[in-house]
């Protein structure tokens, strides 16, 4: 044989390798998602790769991240992730052509990263590596038996028989990989909760909520909703995958600086006093005008009443909150029991809790960023110190202490949006969660400052809607909003970042007027 023939049977025989990795990858794939179903889905190969990522990403990206995907960062980044191990798989395929054993070890490299990422994750145990062990023998497997009848297939000259054998052993893959993945989800999907939270039916609340006031959402179109719908509610948190927390094994473990450590069952928490708060959420990785914020009616017990039962000693400065999935926050205890009605929630809008946003109980603590105030799937209350404990966030260099900045947001007109002349409705959404919004000033083109009609609230820890007439003259025009809280302070101009302690300064949008 010439060398170019070499050559050219080289090439020709790239395609096919790249399709022995592919399959030899996704009956990897397809058996560890099987046996994850027994272990965990988080220590399912890809889930477990991708957390370590998150947890690995540096500031920068995730805010680009967050900025540019929004709510589907998540889906971005473990399409990154299958993207990279398909590349790799078919990398591995085409080596495996000419040398199988060193293809095959990298292969068995590949699932040894896989077994790491398991392994490193929060509150994991040895069980975790399973899905990535199991995994990596089939598709070590599945490389070699393919590989070899396609080196028999190519050695025959492409006899008919060993062509067949070829095809027997890729079929028999694919089946392989199919079955095993699709009896995983199936068996995956009998852990949901779904059901236990149908059947779920909350107590009456021993302090219901006020009706929200008459006109407390101004029927301005455009403008968020006073009470969002649950599907648009913001979720912003590291889980690749939704905990799957069974309310009837749930149970709270309050620790750490306290005279009394206790637990707390589901049905325990239920029999509680329940009080019922309208209180808004904030994500501190808002940009200015952005939409991570949230308001609901919620149900929970008193947190500052749980952590009395304990007895919270002297010099305990915090609370870290654990999640199912091993996700820690820092509240300052100074915060929680100050008077503000600080709640171990376990309904939103009237219903439990949506699994999404914490299912079967969650904090919810008026005032501050959720990432020190708002951990959904919660487990575990640590009284503690911040000089001896640091939360995931914290460690990552933002701030311990996040009270919500002073915002005013313009909903309506959009940015880059064109309006007819006349007068158009300026309108949208401020907060200053427990210090409350007593004023918010609109102005066009750097102009005098236009105060605006506020709607009223049922208390100082939500949002506030406000409107404004603008007789708008033909041409492009900018507006800016600020707002002034309940104490005065007139919300800062200086443009600041969301890392490490929240977005800052006036919001602004650019509108063409006809």
């Amino acid at each position: 044989m010439t060398e170019r023939q070499r050559t050219r049977e080289a090439a020709a025989g790239v395609p096919l390798g790249a399709l022995i990795g592919l399959l030899a990858g996704a009956a990897a794939l397809g058996v560890a998602e099987l046996a994850a179903a027994f272990t965990g889905p988080r220590s399912a190969p890809l889930i477990a790769v991708g957390g370590t990522a998150v947890d690995l990403t540096p500031e920068w990206l995730k805010d680009f991240a967050i900025r540019t995907f929004g709510t589907h960062d998540k889906q971005v980044l473990l399409g990154t992730v299958a993207a990279g191990a398909v590349v790799c798989a078919a990398l591995i395929g085409v080596l495996a052509r000419r040398h199988r054993v060193p293809a095959s070890g990298g292969l068995a490299l590949l699932g040894l990263a896989g077994v790491a990422a398991a392994l490193t994750r929060p509150s994991t145990t040895a069980v975790a590596a399973v899905p990535a062990l199991a995994g990596t023998a089939a598709g070590v497997a599945a490389l070699l038996l393919l590989s070899a009848r396609a080196a028999r297939a190519a050695a025959a000259h492409r006899a008919c028989g060993d062509r067949r054998g070829f095809l027997f052993g890729a079929g028999g893959t694919v089946l392989v990989a199919a079955l095993s993945g699709t009896a995983g989800r199936l068996l995956a999907g009998r852990r949901s909760v779904a059901g236990a939270r149908r059947n779920l039916r909350l107590p009456a609340p021993s302090s219901p909520a006020a009706p929200l006031p008459a006109g407390a959402g101004l029927r301005v179109p455009g403008v968020t909703p006073f009470v969002p719908p649950g599907r648009d509610f913001y979720r912003v948190d590291t889980a690749l995958v939704l905990p799957q927390v069974d309310p009837g094994t749930w149970t709270l473990r309050v620790h750490g600086m306290v005279d009394r450590p206790f637990e707390i069952t589901f049905d325990e928490l239920l029999r509680l006093p329940l009080l019922e708060r309208d209180i808004t959420l904030t994500c501190v990785s808002n940009e200015v005008g952005g939409p991570y914020a949230g308001h609901a009616r919620w149900l929970g017990a008193s947190l500052p009443e749980l952590l009395r039962r304990a007895g919270v000693r002297s010099g305990a400065d915090q609370v870290l909150s654990r999640s199912a999935d091993g996700f820690t926050a820092s509240t300052p205890i100074e915060t929680v029991m100050d008077g503000r009605d600080a709640l171990l929630a376990v309904g939103m809008n009237g219903e439990p809790l949506p699994i999404a946003h914490g299912f079967p109980a969650r904090l919810v603590v008026p005032g501050l960023f959720g990432y020190v105030s708002a951990t959904k799937w919660v487990v575990d209350l640590k009284v503690t110190r911040f000089a001896d404990d640091r939360a995931y966030w914290t460690r990552r260099g933002w701030a311990d202490h996040a009270p919500v900045h002073t915002m005013a947001r313009i909903d309506v007109p959009g940015a880059l949006k064109r309006v007819r002349a006349g007068w158009v409705p300026v309108a949208g959404v401020a907060w200053a969660q427990h210090r409350g919004i007593a004023a918010v000033e609109v102005r066009v083109d750097g102009g005098p400052w236009r105060r605006a009609h506020l709607a009223p609230v049922p208390n100082t820890d939500t949002w506030r809607q406000w409107f404004l007439e603008w007789d708008a003259a033909p041409g492009t025009h900018r507006l800016e909003a600020r707002a002034t809280d309940a104490t005065g302070a007139v919300q800062t101009e200086r443009r600041a970042d969301p890392y490490p302690s929240g977005a800052t300064g006036w919001h602004s949008v650019v509108v063409t007027v006809t």
